[in-house]
């Protein structure tokens, strides 16, 4: 609970009990006819945005006569695994697992009998992966012979009917973690009947040393050997072929990293080869996909740089220069697809929106008919039986305005069945479209930047509104995507337009792009997040009322924004912020965090500032000491469980601004959370916060 908020208003959500009647239902495809509600009704409250999804993930058996999936059904909103028999008429959810005090966090069939899976407490903070390992449990499909097979660290975990899970002979340390759940098959080196892969963990302090791989039978418990003779020293990643062989490690030694390929019946024998080498800032090419005697790997082409995916030649022993998968403008990002045997079917990538490219005819054809039912929206798809006339098809389909819908769709019937709404009380008519836009920044860089809420008045023109600009954590990462996002949606129903700038420094959009930012905290970076807004400002969608949000980095520019471009904002909302860069670079022996000895000593020096070399640059860019000049209205929310940015940095923030007679608005912390909000509670509290916060200050106009 916040520290010094009131209790929230609504209990934590578990899925509609309307939604198991509902399961049969043939689904009437009326996307266009939904009622568009009147326009001086209030948008949804934040317990709607902010709600568990109804349904968290859902997977085909092997053969696709059941349907497995996580969804929080009963009473204490615990999230459990259920199983519909897909044979039958009429879909009734069969409990395979579910807890008193724990969700299950993921699943997998190891068959098309055994389900194995893992738990966390989502009623629990953020700090809960701090202190427990997920452990690992294996269930038949009905609930049948419950077996827990690596140890859950910091506590038991109790079934609804009160006992406590346990397998003492043969149960596994909590060090242990599940690498593959492979096809089984005849060849002795691979698979067998009920067994996975697993991996035991090693390491120091904050570092992973190596990864040890063994199989273990998820009926009995039993392990035995992995086999991979000659395998190098200080492997910290595997990767297998479908039926669990070894082809693919990675090495680490200090900041030296090697890919190593197996041959396993070469002319020289089984032997390992090293194929690639780099360091932890100019990584080699990493793995996209890796076969029994095929390997494709993501190296950046172009001016940009941008990771196209490329077969590699072991011939030469080098990549290929002819690309598999290239996005012009965009880093390949998404998956390969496989069959059980081990084919290349597809490949899923992210442009702007999701699509899939299938190799294989039959789910090409799958596919083409299913966007036909469904046009204008992302539909992900998985088959089982595809080649047949008895091909049964599970549909993720969603959209920018729309979380989605779980479809289940049977060839030989021709039948469509609606499983599940994702977010129940979304209603996609009232959400606000986002779009990926491509602008100029002040230097002349491209500068992708995405805009949600854009509103034309009664001749067309844009209308100008209050805008939020929302800046991504990391930094090094790819923040948007065309889908449904809960807080730009939030902020959208309030009247506001929400602007995300990939700003410099953003991974996703080419090597070029993301170098750019290094050193650049505070400064080119900074730039393009201002240049976002004056570009929506001189387009007419923004207007002069705007304000700057953000969490972890996005805190960060949150607060050096209104240090260099105070002109542009009304406000600033940080949460979990870095405010102290010597404190992240270097640390403090009295501030306990999760930031590992081989990023502050060859990365984070090189990509954010060297605290001796780039000392005048750093306080320079640094809110804690530039915070006299911060003049804005602030909200500041941290966890007190925080590891990636500790309380302490929240801490040093509030105190710069109180000595500076500017102390925040608003200062909220949220006890048992890291590095954001798990609880259901915090994040709609929050978001509550946030409403009332912008509304002072940007007089928000009525909501539509």
């Amino acid at each position: 609970m916040p520290r010094d908020g009131p209790q929230p208003g609504a209990a934590q959500p578990g899925v509609p009990a309307k939604m198991v009647r509902s399961i049969a239902l043939v689904l009437v495809f009326v996307w266009a006819l939904v009622a568009v509600p009147a326009a001086a009704a209030p948008p949804p409250g934040a317990e709607t945005f902010f709600r568990r999804p109804a349904v968290l993930d859902a997977q085909l058996s092997p053969s696709g006569k059941r349907l497995a999936f996580t969804a929080a059904f009963g009473p204490q909103g615990r999230v459990g695994v259920f199983v519909l028999d897909l044979q039958t008429s009429e879909l009734r959810p069969t409990r395979a697992a579910q807890f008193s005090d724990a969700d299950v966090a993921s699943f997998s069939w190891v068959d098309d009998e055994r389900i194995v899976y893992n738990v966390i407490d989502l009623q629990a903070g953020g700090a809960e992966d701090d202190r427990t390992a997920p452990g690992l449990f294996a269930v038949n499909f009905d609930g049948s012979e419950p077996l827990q097979l690596i140890e859950r660290e910091g506590r038991p975990v109790i079934s609804e009917a009160g006992s406590i899970l346990s397998n003492r002979t043969r149960t596994l340390p909590w060090n242990h973690r599940v690498l593959q759940v492979p096809q089984a098959g005849e060849d002795a080196r691979g698979a067998r009947a009920d067994e996975i892969i697993v991996g035991e963990f090693r390491g120091s302090g904050k570092e992973l040393e190596s990864i040890t791989p063994l199989w273990l039978n998820t009926r009995t418990g039993a392990t035995r050997r992995f086999d991979a003779p000659g395998r190098p020293l200080g492997v910290v990643g595997w990767w297998f072929t479908q039926q669990g062989e070894p082809r693919l490690v990675l090495t680490r030694e200090k900041d030296r990293l090697v890919y190593h390929w197996f041959t396993p019946d070469g002319p020289a024998g089984r032997r390992w080869k090293p194929i690639s080498e780099g360091t932890l800032l100019e990584t080699p090419p990493p793995p996209a996909w890796v076969g029994a005697n095929e390997l494709y790997v993501q190296v950046p082409m172009g001016p940009g740089g941008e990771h196209a995916v490329v077969p590699f030649d072991f011939a030469k022993g080098t990549p290929a220069e002819q690309p598999l998968v290239r996005a012009p403008g965009f880093d390949f990002s998404g998956g390969f697809i496989s069959s059980r045997d081990g084919r290349l079917l597809g490949v899923r990538i992210h442009t702007d929106a999701e699509e899939t490219i299938w190799f294989d005819p039959a789910m090409k054809a799958h596919q083409a008919f299913v966007d036909g039912v469904l046009p204008g929206r992302v539909n992900r798809l998985s088959c089982r039986r595809c080649d047949g006339d008895d091909a049964v098809l599970l549909v993720r389909s969603f959209t920018d305005r729309d979380p989605g819908q779980l479809l289940l769709y049977t060839k030989a019937t021709q039948q469509w069945r609606r499983l599940s709404v994702i977010q129940p009380g979304i209603d996609p008519a009232r959400m606000a479209r986002t779009s990926l836009q491509r602008i100029r920044a002040r230097d002349g860089r491209d500068l992708p930047v995405w805009i949600t809420g854009q509103k034309r008045a009664a001749d067309g023109k844009p209308l100008a509104q209050p805008a939020i600009v929302l800046v991504h954590g990391g930094p090094w990462v790819r923040n948007g995507f065309w889908r449904w996002e809960p807080m730009r949606q939030f902020l959208a129903s309030r009247g506001y337009l929400v602007i995300e700038p990939e700003f410099r420094g953003s991974d996703g959009y080419g090597a070029a792009h993301m170098r750019a930012g290094f050193k650049q905290w505070g400064q080119a970076m900074q730039d393009d997040v201002a240049d976002a807004l004056l570009w929506a400002q001189k387009e007419g969608w923004a207007s002069r009322q705007a304000c700057i949000a953000g969490a972890s980095y996005g805190g960060y520019s949150t607060l050096m924004g209104l240090v260099r471009h105070p002109e542009l904002y009304r406000c600033g909302a940080a949460w979990v912020a870095v405010t102290d860069p010597f404190l992240y670079i270097e640390g403090r022996w009295w501030v306990r965090d999760d930031i590992g000895d081989s990023s502050r000593r060859y990365t984070l020096r090189d990509m954010v500032g060297d605290p001796k070399a780039d000392e005048a640059m750093l306080r320079a860019n640094s809110p804690v000491e530039q915070a006299a000049r911060i003049q804005a209205p602030l909200l500041l929310a941290f966890g007190e469980a925080d590891l990636r940015v500790p309380l302490a940095h929240g801490r040093a923030m509030r105190s710069a601004l109180e000595r500076a007679g500017r102390p925040p608005e608003v200062w909220v912390t949220y006890a048992d959370e890291g590095h954001g909000w798990r609880k259901v509670e915090n994040d709609i509290d929050f978001a509550q916060r946030l409403e009332r916060f912008f509304a002072k200050h940007l007089q928000a106009p009525a909501p539509r």
